[in-house]
């Protein structure tokens, strides 16, 4: 991925509306790491990225800017929330698990991938399995008609989909389902059927009944691990993991001692800092695949730190976040903009849904400056949520046509307006409270 930071940035615009400086930031981070992987080995290994830390309110796209980097150069990507990890010695997720989550992803990346490269052989010979099976079953019925004749029909059939909902009976491997060693430790899942099928000699079988396209899915799948090769795999992953990945830690204001805060220091929140440390300037984590080292993974922090302050966490752990980026509240235009702009707009997403029972939705331009104008009003009176409160708006907005529309009926336009919009929302609006300033 070779983009430069000004053709990622455009990329992010594309469904990310606004927050110019967040997104610089990722731009060039992005950048740092393709200019970081064409130099010689001896001078990469000195370079480490540059950890980010996002402060902003919630509902300012923190989240999906990080999230869109990873999809663009698809790269192993985990969200993880700062809260969710205790202090090594007390029970709860060790900060550890960050990195092994990285590594299953990461695996299950190259893994799509590699089954990609091999599924046209996969399909045809799990194909060649499903028409055995069906010619051995029309053969027992039709004892006069040549074998090669019902093999090329059925072929034929299974190809058209006209075999998609015959109900048969195939042999499946066996596969139990993972176990959790320490349940919310943080230890790995360990699968004791492959370690028992690997000391007694080959995997179960059973007999399960299932239609021919759900039989032709799960063949494919069975036949495309027979092509793979795993080692190769996991050392890919193990690579990706290490030097392409992405780690986003949410809600790290929440770990972080509170300004106000009277007295000593918080020992738990405190000791989940000094955990996440190691991890984020560099250490090795053991992972069933193997070691994965952590010191050129990409971190990127955020939280509203409506309490705290950036500069609360522990001074080591500031230190690993050089890159600092404010993330600006939400204004009436950036709604605005976030209806009609982005190519995952809300608005279309809606259209599409219910283009599926014959309604054709439209918004006009007032209608959109109504919506957010509501929304602006809802994040002021209320709880500020950002975008997020769009969802909450357009649901209630549309909930009258979602529930009537039913596709019985020819295509139907309908055209949401302002006047709509007035009347189907003049119940929600709440009239800002202000009783509880009265001292």
């Amino acid at each position: 991925m070779d983009l430069s930071p000004k053709q990622i940035m455009l990329e992010l615009d594309r469904f990310i509306i606004g927050q110019a400086a967040a997104k610089r930031a990722v731009a060039v981070s992005l950048r740092n790491r393709y200019r970081r992987s064409q130099l010689p080995d001896a001078v990469r290994e000195e370079i480490t990225p540059k950890n980010i830390l996002m402060k902003g309110p919630t509902g300012v796209g923190k989240t999906e800017i990080a999230r869109r980097l990873a999809r663009l150069v698809k790269a192993p990507f985990i969200k993880v929330e700062a809260t969710k990890y205790t202090e090594v010695g007390y029970v709860g997720r060790d900060c550890e698990s960050m990195i092994r989550d990285l590594t299953e992803v990461a695996v299950r990346l190259v893994r799509e991938e590699k089954f990609r490269e091999v599924e046209g052989k996969a399909r045809a010979s799990a194909e060649a399995r499903i028409i055995d099976i069906l010619v051995h079953d029309r053969k027992a019925r039709s004892v006069d008609t040549p074998e090669p004749l019902i093999k090329s029909e059925v072929a034929d059939q299974l190809r058209s989909g006209a075999l998609d909902k015959l109900q048969i009976e195939i042999d499946v491997t066996d596969r139990p389902k993972p176990m959790e060693l320490m349940p919310g430790g943080g230890m790995e899942m360990i699968n004791i059927g492959d370690m028992m099928g690997g000391l007694f000699g080959g995997k179960k079988k059973k007999k399960r009944k299932m239609t021919v396209k759900e039989a032709l899915d799960l063949m494919i799948a069975e036949e495309g691990d027979k092509l793979i090769d795993n080692d190769a795999i996991t050392t890919e992953a193990v690579r990706r993991a290490e030097q392409d990945g992405i780690i986003f830690i949410d809600e790290i204001d929440k770990i972080a001692a509170r300004s106000n805060q009277g007295g000593g220091h918080d020992v738990s929140r405190e000791g989940v800092q000094r955990d996440i440390l190691p991890i984020v300037e560099g250490s090795t984590v053991i992972t069933k695949y193997g070691p994965v080292k952590t010191d050129f993974i990409l971190f990127i922090a955020s939280g509203a730190f409506h309490i705290s302050k950036p500069e609360d966490l522990i001074p080591e752990l500031q230190g690993r976040f050089p890159v600092k980026v404010e993330l600006d509240s939400l204004k009436h235009k950036d709604f605005v903009d976030i209806l009609t702009i982005p190519e995952n707009a809300i608005t279309r997403q809606y259209a599409h849904l219910l283009s599926v029972d014959n309604i054709k939705l439209t918004f006009t331009a007032d209608a959109v400056d109504e919506i957010a104008a509501v929304s602006v009003l809802e994040n002021e009176t209320s709880e500020n949520i950002g975008a997020r409160r769009l969802h909450n708006i357009i649901e209630l907005l549309l909930e009258d046509i979602s529930f009537n529309a039913d596709g019985q009926h020819p295509e139907t336009e309908v055209k949401i307006d302002r006047a709509y919009v007035k009347e189907h929302l003049k119940g929600t609006v709440k009239k800002h409270d202000l009783t509880k300033y009265i001292l």
